[in-house]
């Protein structure tokens, strides 16, 4: 059914839990696991550089580095991918030009107006993606 999964993460907790989620799913269908994570530009950005003063590209690297390490633990065959831009354009352009079959990915679940001025990285690739979008929210 699906030979080749999309995992997009940037390491927060319900993207590993997405990761978890991701690779089991790949383990039981054979699937390939192609692991994304966007080092980001944007409003979320701008707000993570000035509060957090990170690297945003290491942050990247790490979270697809991770993703790999659990999934070859298991066995999955994967690829790795880090993009620079906007994170639900860059999640939907990777899943059209590598022909993915399925999208995974953690949901933050902001609400009220952090909601509301930020958007939803998942809602955006959920209206956007062509093919079906597992959305996994931290517990």
């Amino acid at each position: 059914m699906y030979q080749n999964i999309l995992l997009a993460t940037d390491g927060s907790e319900s993207a590993r839990q997405a990761t978890d989620h991701a690779i089991e799913l790949a383990d039981q269908l054979g699937a390939k696991l192609h692991l994304l994570s966007v080092s980001e530009d944007g409003p979320q950005a701008t707000d993570k550089q000035d509060e957090m003063r990170t690297d945003h590209e290491a942050e990247a690297s790490q979270a697809v580095e991770e993703a790999e390490r659990s999934a070859s633990s298991r066995g999955v065959d994967t690829s790795t991918v880090v993009r620079h831009g906007v994170p639900q354009e860059q999640i939907v352009d990777v899943a059209e030009t590598n022909a993915i079959d399925l999208i995974v990915m953690g949901t933050h679940g902001r609400e009220g107006l952090d909601h509301l001025v930020t958007g939803s990285v998942a809602e955006e690739v959920v209206r956007n993606a062509t093919v079906p979008v597992v959305t996994v929210r931290a517990q």
